[in-house]
């Protein structure tokens, strides 16, 4: 039973945000890709139910009693219902928190997947993915971590169109950027944007295509997020300065933000050189897709 899956860091290419319905949530439209780096999510046999965590950023998430991976798991079980062989569940815990990567989400879509294998659980993908969604609005989305159009509350998915693997650097200026606090700055700001779905190709050609019909989209809480956090807006300057870098903005609600390149090699050199400038940022090269 000893088996492990990868949780993939999702990033929003654009995210564009409505007013609250009724309800408070906020419909929004977002292409939303998925990184070659992420956390990692292992199952191992046990004598009795256990959970673990490493990994540099695995810290900040001791002290939450709400951690996806268990709630994930807890939710597989009860769904599944009689006794189950215990099991010991360890996240290595590879992306920075409340970073707009979709860590938490990604890290339940992996344990849900993982279980399912590991215990031969006979359960259909509908229901993981209504498992996934009741954990979190991109919960479908980072379950099955394909590229794909997110709408309504960014669980109702829609097909992206067919794009090429994209180049990209993954930035982080190691702080916090928390979600509720950026949506409640929008609100207060008026909502200037919306969630409409722009333009796009059924097919990008190349990452110089996809850069410049992303250039017409927008991320509506990259402003609140930057007003709240001015490194967020420090690391957007400094990737939309440097030659290597086709479009940046931020992911999610913060703090990452990606710059797409035009290849490897130019990903490479933005990475080796904003490491080298910025020793306390988290950087990755990485390609999207």
């Amino acid at each position: 039973m000893s088996l492990s899956a990868f949780a993939p860091a999702k990033v929003n290419l654009f995210l564009h945000v409505g007013s609250p319905s009724p309800d408070g949530f906020h419909p929004l439209s977002s292409l939303m890709v998925f990184a070659d780096v992420g956390d990692v999510v292992a199952v191992q046999p046990s004598e009795a139910l256990d959970f673990e965590i490493t990994g540099p950023f695995g810290l900040a998430l001791w002290t939450d009693p709400n951690n996806l991976v268990m709630r994930a798991a807890n939710d597989l079980m009860r769904h599944v219902g009689g006794p189950q062989p215990p099991f010991r569940l360890i996240l290595d815990k590879q992306l920075p928190v409340a970073a707009g990567l979709g860590g938490g989400s990604s890290d339940a879509g992996a344990t849900l997947r993982l279980l399912r294998q590991a215990l031969g659980l006979p359960i259909q993908d509908e229901i993981l993915t209504a498992l996934a969604a009741a954990i979190g609005s991109d919960g479908p989305a980072c379950l099955w971590a394909r590229s794909v159009i997110g709408e309504g509350r960014g669980d109702q998915l829609i097909a992206a169109p067919a794009m090429p693997v994209l180049d990209a650097v993954l930035v982080n200026p190691g702080v916090p950027s928390p979600t509720g606090a950026v949506y409640k700055a929008y609100d207060e700001a008026g909502c200037p944007g919306g969630s409409d779905r722009p333009w796009l190709p059924d097919a990008f050609e190349d990452v110089v295509e996809v850069a410049a019909v992303l250039s017409g989209c927008r991320n509506d809480l990259e402003g609140p997020a930057v007003a709240l956090t001015p490194e967020i807006g420090r690391v957007l300057e400094t990737l939309r300065d440097e030659p290597e870098t086709l479009l940046a903005r931020m992911s999610g609600s913060g703090a990452t933000c990606f710059a797409l390149c035009a290849g490897e090699i130019e990903a490479e050199g933005l990475a080796e050189r904003l490491q080298s400038m910025q020793p306390k940022w988290w950087v990755r090269r990485c390609r999207l897709g």
